[in-house]
């Protein structure tokens, strides 16, 4: 890896990591990191770019981002753990899981989606009026390219089959607010097509482990615990 990522960890036990969302670092899960350290050695990692992780020169792609957990988890001798991943940071534990299946004991899928068009139709748009807006601006304005790799990510990725998620045979829950900037029904779709998974909604928006732990976490824990 051309880079070191930056990470916090708390608790013993199997390792539970958390994959943040676009734009974010691994501090949008401190509910999280608290409420299940107490049987878990839950990692927060901040991913390539994000938080206090360097961008490096490598691709900034969530199929990078997933060949970096993987080094990351390889350095520090994770051979197996239950992944977390919220928004992008769940379109990365799918790709993870569909490129190195032995490495993932449980999957929690949080407001993740396969391909743009999950996303919607609002909130789709103006990534990609964004995305393109910074397209002409990033020749002048270094902010604006910044912005528009982060854009990227949600306009241009991921492109997964729905059909792909059958090889994913470990246990998942594929959990999404009532109000998600992703579509219900894509959610439902993916749920659909994992062979293990159960499907919880919590009351609230697209960051309901934020803004919603209490109810969150509870799904998470009565996953965890069957």
């Amino acid at each position: 890896m051309d880079i070191q990522l930056y990470w916090k960890e708390k608790g013993k036990g199997m390792p539970l990591v958390m994959l943040h969302g676009n734009g974010e670092d691994g501090s949008y899960f401190s509910s999280q990191m608290e409420e299940f350290s107490c049987r878990y050695r839950v990692i927060a990692v901040d991913t390539r770019g994000h938080g206090r992780s360097p961008r490096g020169k490598s691709p900034f792609s969530l199929d990078q981002f997933a060949q970096d957990l993987k080094e990351f988890l390889d350095e520090r001798g994770i051979g197996r753990a239950v992944f977390l991943g919220f928004s992008d940071g769940g379109n990365i534990a799918v790709l993870f899981a569909l490129r190195y299946p032995s490495y993932v004991e449980r999957l929690i899928l949080n407001g993740a989606n396969l391909d743009p068009s999950g996303l919607k139709f609002p909130v789709r748009l103006s990534v990609e009026l964004e995305w393109r807006l910074t397209g002409m601006l990033r020749l002048f304005s270094g902010k604006a390219a910044v912005r528009r790799e982060f854009l990227e990510l949600m306009a241009r990725e991921p492109m997964i089959r729905p059909d792909e998620l059958k090889k994913i045979q470990v246990p998942a829950l594929v959990i999404a607010g009532t109000d998600d900037m992703i579509k219900e029904e894509h959610t439902r779709m993916i749920a659909a097509e994992l062979p293990q998974s159960r499907l919880a909604f919590i009351k609230g928006d697209h960051f309901v482990a934020k803004n919603n732990s209490r109810e969150f976490n509870r799904a998470v824990w009565e996953f965890l615990e069957n």
